[in-house]
């Protein structure tokens, strides 16, 4: 037959492993919400950069365009050593 003692010992770890099995089962419980939190704030993170991008290129095509310079190039233009 078991000794008692150490049936003692052996329902003691086993109840130590219980506990730190139900503490571990609520860690990963809040760091998975943490988890679902961050990637929710990431999205909308997303979002609004994508929001604010559509804005900027918006903008930038409502900007004149620089006057083109037709048929001026450096070429053309005299310099001095040729006066």
């Amino acid at each position: 037959m078991a000794d008692p003692k150490h049936l003692d010992q052996i329902t003691e770890r086993v109840e130590r492993l219980l506990l730190r099995h139900e503490e571990l089962q609520r860690t990963n419980t809040l760091l998975h919400e943490q988890v679902q939190a961050l990637q929710a704030e990431r999205d909308s993170l997303k979002s609004r950069l994508n929001a604010a991008r559509a804005r900027i290129d918006a903008l930038l095509d409502r900007l004149p365009q620089p006057p083109a310079r037709a048929g001026h190039t450096s070429a053309d233009t005299p310099s001095k050593d040729s006066a």
